[in-house]
């Protein structure tokens, strides 16, 4: 599901982007949240995947996620990116806590 801005990106390394999945606007009992109460996305699809870090005897070590994958990281993990309008994250693979299956 990767949009045009994020085939744009190219990260390096062991690096990762990462479309943030928003929670819902609604709580179960109804309650609206805006925009300034809610918590920062910990959960989102990944877009883009660097080629994997080098190793000390250099070669390339794959990542264990991969373009499309769901996944669960740190709330304070990465740096925010805006690109054409879309909001992305970028982060070490070290980040992601799991795949969502």
């Amino acid at each position: 599901m990767g949009t045009k801005a994020a085939t744009k990106i190219q990260p390096l390394a062991d690096r990762v982007v990462v479309k943030a999945i928003d929670e819902s606007e609604q709580m179960r009992g109804g309650l609206y949240i805006p925009d300034t109460a809610k918590e920062k996305p910990s959960q989102g699809e990944i877009v883009a995947v660097g080629p994997g870090k080098l190793s000390d005897e250099g070669t390339r070590v794959e990542l264990d996620v991969s373009v499309g994958d769901t996944v669960l990281y740190g709330k304070y993990a990465g740096t925010d990116v805006t690109l054409d309008g879309e909001e992305y994250l970028i982060l070490r693979e070290s980040d992601v806590l799991a795949i969502i299956k």
